[in-house]
């Protein structure tokens, strides 16, 4: 029976890292799946994230920057949880991820200092439910182990229609799946309590199965050496426990050792060089490293942490300090941040020698063959290489930039700054940059960074166009303006209603009672609403829109489903006792109305939409109706008058967008295809009137933003942009001061915010605002409402199941003291009417005046004084390199001097992009 070898690993040391060299900033999920919540890669470490229920995924490097500090960025990956993920073997940049949404998506990720992509590789979708595990195979690129509740299945990912193989059914959840080093089999441990080993390319059933576990609860299975499996769970008595197997024969296990009682699941890592296993216990702040033979387990090393563990994760042999003698790397994930655990083997020669006993030679990085070599037959193994740092592979030059894409080549995504493959899983030639040495780096041979100007300008000419909205942040402001002890609200106004409405000075907000009651509340009255009954709108019937005229802030206009719009005068001061007589009925529709929709120049001009297929505009003045629009043939899922109120846009469930001139036509003048998708949609006019940006789904389901030209809607739209999977329909709020769209959905968590723009890539996509708890809508204020002093450029309320929080979503500036003129450029005052509904209808049009939000007492940016920007050293290593000794000493000394003598540090805007250097403070 083979031994695997222990003795020169007996006294193994864990060393915690210091503090200063956590990874911070970071939010674990507590998610309950089967698969991992932290990998690594030789560069990358990933992670689940605790926002948007689990559908995000935190990023950050294995190595510190040059400061020494680690930056954590987070992208969205799936509309559902992440149930695991892992890192090819082959690139150190490409990420497989499977969810709870029954996708597996490949991701090719860049530094976590740069924008990720928004958008996958590959998509795979088997078909078979909730998707719990994915495993890259260990030799051959392009092929991946795809765990579904109760089927494994081998997927060729240049295949992706179906998978290469579906193995046989397992009797209850699929728990753990682990590839043979050599990737001939594939092992798994079921809730079953079954062990299997499968040789996919011979037969679908196990070659070897057996029931082995004496207990259900969470098992995890590892490939140990040659034909030895490792187990970890629990015994009959719920004690947890790790058992070694010899897999040809899977009835009673080799060896075992008890890790005591516990609720939470032991997590194993194996490191076959060394033959050293890493135990960590979720939920505790230990972690356990065994020597494994094939005959017991000696433990070497009982680490405690300061806090509990979510998950564990190797950092591959590559990227480990091998003159140090660390022979581990383990990161350990928290609720707040990641710990690394090196753990060293200490020996007495001098610390820059290689000890070749402890680095036996270890798998390369190049796949041994294709994913369609090894299907039919093929055993090829990946090729061994040295650790030993004067053998390790040189960096390639990065090839010339190529002008056009070839067959089977990469291309470059300017708008991201990293390259992506036309083939997902196609290996790169060289995984690692080429390094740079100081003297042969542009612009530094004179001991001087460039300016904070030229790096960003660098920046942006390679990252391509970047928004300077693109860090916007959205906080909820204080609990002092808080309205709270809603009670009783209506939570099922149907999806073509945004579901309350505000204005500057009042909400309101439909009610769960009977006869369509509205509450209404004052702004200025924010706390704790009685416990007693309120006042209301008494409408009689169910309410199925809302809105308040935008140019009176005491009118409401109600519509109803019983084909009727009522007309309500709110009191100056808020509602006393409660409303029963509208100040006006509007009757012509014939069935139920989908919604309504102000004009935003004429005042008392209304458009509603109805089941029986038309759009009618009424005049409030004289409670008349004074247009009739036909043309749809299905449900109207949403309308938007154009910023000049000249045009009427509608987008409707027959598949079709339209566009409507209702002073010169009763029928449509523009129509084209809208989205494939009929769960609903919403239309909104941006980039000042010139184009229609459309949210809704595609053929799977899948949101969706897509935008049109006003002038050509028959050519269907001219960019998409994919969002996320989701049930509910994305609403969006324009801005037209600076083109940015904030949209989410009635029980989202998250807010996602676009900037627009005219030309490619037209969609340019800032940081998301993600709420604590699902919110039950989102509307916005006027502009004059927003701080100016705080860069905020727009105030919404959300809505939740007992309160309505006000949110501001700001701009992050430094130099808040001047008025940001960049920002916020005049804007409409569209509080006040161009020119009445007569006058339009006759053939009037108007434009709203604009007026400056600039503060008296606040200086534009754009004016102030330009201080000289302070020259920045480089690195003491870089000036000195080279040198001799007294020269080394004497400009030592100089910039320890100067260092002193200067205190300015880099500035936090330094690490900002999409913002003119001229407004920070240097």
């Amino acid at each position: 029976m083979n031994r695997f070898k222990t003795s020169k690993f007996k006294n193994t040391t864990p060393k915690i890292a210091k503090k200063d060299g956590w990874i911070n900033n970071v939010r674990a999920g507590s998610f309950s799946c089967q698969g991992s919540h932290i990998k690594a890669s030789s560069k990358l470490v990933a992670f689940n994230s605790e926002q948007a229920g689990g559908g995000m995924l935190g990023l950050s490097s294995v190595k510190p920057g040059s400061d020494g500090q680690w930056t954590v960025t987070q992208f969205s990956c799936h509309s559902d949880l992440v149930t695991d993920l892992d890192f090819s073997p082959f690139d150190e940049s490409l990420l497989a991820t499977c969810s709870g949404d029954e996708t597996v998506k490949l991701w090719r990720l860049c530094d976590p200092e740069q924008q990720q992509p928004s958008c996958p590789e590959l998509t795979l979708r088997p078909g078979q439910g909730r998707l719990e595990l994915v495993l890259f195979h260990p030799t051959s690129s392009g092929l991946l182990a795809v765990g579904a509740t109760k089927s494994p299945l081998i997927w060729d990912t240049s295949r992706q229609d179906a998978p290469l193989a579906v193995l046989e059914q397992h009797g209850d959840q699929l728990q753990s799946l682990s590839w043979k080093r050599d990737g001939s089999l594939l092992a798994s441990s079921c809730k079953d309590k079954m062990l299997r080993v499968f040789d996919p390319r011979a037969q679908l059933t196990p070659v070897q199965s057996a029931k082995s576990l004496q207990n259900n609860k969470d098992s995890r299975i590892l490939w140990a050496k040659d034909d030895f499996l490792l187990t970890t769970g629990f015994d009959m008595m719920r004690s947890r426990e790790v058992r070694l197997w010899d897999s040809r024969k899977l009835s009673s296990s080799v060896s075992s050792t008890s890790l005591g009682i516990s609720s939470g699941m032991v997590i194993p890592l194996f490191d076959e060089d060394t033959g050293l296993l890493i135990l960590a216990g979720m939920g505790e702040a230990v972690i356990d490293c065994f020597e494994v033979s094939a005959s017991e387990f000696t433990q070497v090393s009982h680490c405690l942490t300061d806090t509990s563990s979510r998950g564990v994760a190797l950092v591959p042999k590559h990227a480990l300090d091998v003159l140090s003698c660390e022979v581990m790397r383990v990161l350990q994930l928290t609720d707040g941040c990641i710990v690394p655990i090196s753990y060293q083997v200490p020996r007495k020669q001098s610390s820059q020698e290689f000890h070749e006993d402890l680095y036996p030679d270890t798998v390369g990085t190049t796949p041994a063959m294709t994913a369609e070599e090894w299907w039919k037959g093929g055993n090829k193994q990946v090729e061994k290489v040295s650790l030993q740092p004067d053998k390790l592979p040189k960096s390639k030059a990065a090839p010339a930039k190529k002008k056009e894409l070839t067959s089977g080549g990469s291309k470059e995504d300017p708008a991201r700054g990293c390259s992506t493959s036309s083939s997902p899983l196609s290996t790169p030639s060289s995984s690692a940059a080429p390094s740079r040495s100081p003297s042969s780096t542009s612009g530094l041979s004179s001991g001087f960074l460039p300016s904070p100007s030229q790096s960003t300008k660098a920046i942006q000419s390679l990252l391509g166009p970047t928004s300077k909205f693109r860090h916007i942040q959205g906080a909820v402001m204080h609990r002092d303006t808080h309205i709270t002890n809603l009670r009783g609200l209506n939570l099922t106004t149907p999806g073509e209603s945004d579901g309350f409405c505000v204005n500057r000075q009042r909400v309101a907000v439909p009610l769960a009672i009977s006869g369509g009651q509205i509450a209404v509340c004052e702004r200025s009255q924010p706390g704790r609403l009685p416990d007693t009954a309120m006042p209301t709108v008494e409408n009689s019937v169910n309410v199925v829109d809302l809105s308040w005229d935008p140019f009176n802030a005491q009118r409401l206009v109600v519509a109803g489903d019983d084909a009727k719009i009522r007309v309500w005068q709110v009191p100056e001061g808020g509602l006393k006792e409660t409303l029963t007589e509208p100040e006006v009925l509007l009757q012509g529709h014939t069935e139920k109305i989908y919604s309504i929709q102000f004009h935003p120049l004429a005042s008392g001009l209304l458009a509603s939409s109805s089941y029986d297929l038309s759009v009618r505009l009424w005049n409030l003045e004289n409670g008349e109706q004074v247009k009739l629009l036909t043309g749809h043939q299905d449900q109207i899922f949403c309308m938007a008058w154009s910023p000049d109120g000249k045009l009427l846009a509608t987008v409707c469930k027959d598949g079709k967008v339209r566009i409507y001139d209702p002073r010169k036509s009763t029928a449509p003048v523009q129509e084209g295809p809208g989205p494939e998708g009929h769960r609903g949609a919403r239309v909104v006019w941006v980039c000042e009137g010139k184009y229609l940006l459309v949210s809704g789904f595609d053929s799977r389901s899948e949101r969706i933003l897509s935008l049109y030209s006003a002038a050509s809607v028959s050519s269907g739209a001219i960019a998409c942009t994919s969002i996320d999977t989701s049930p509910s329909t994305l609403i969006p709020f324009y801005d037209p001061d600076t083109s940015v769209v904030i949209l989410t959905a009635k029980g989202d968590t998250r807010v996602h915010i676009y900037e627009i723009v005219a030309e490619e890539p037209y969609f340019m996509e800032c940081s998301s605002y993600n709420s604590p708890e699902p919110h039950k809508g989102l509307a916005f204020l006027p502009k004059s409402e927003c701080n100016v002093r705080d860069v905020e450029i727009a105030v919404g309320l959300i809505i939740t199941k007992t309160a309505i929080e006000p949110v501001a979503f700001r701009v992050p500036r430094v130099k808040k003291e001047f008025f940001q003129d960049d920002v916020y450029p005049d804007t409409a005052v569209c509080w006040e009417p161009a020119l009445t509904a007569s006058a339009w209808l006759s053939g009037s049009n108007g434009q709203h005046k604009k007026i400056s939000l600039k503060p008296k007492d606040m200086t534009p940016v754009s004016e102030a004084p330009k201080e000289a920007p302070v020259r920045k050293y480089l690195p003491s290593s870089v000036y000195l390199e080279e040198k001799t000794d007294e020269q080394k000493k004497e400009e030592l000394l100089s910039a320890m001097v100067a260092k002193l003598g200067n205190m300015d540090e880099p500035l936090p805007q330094d690490s900002f992009q999409g913002v003119d250097e001229d407004e920070w403070d240097d």
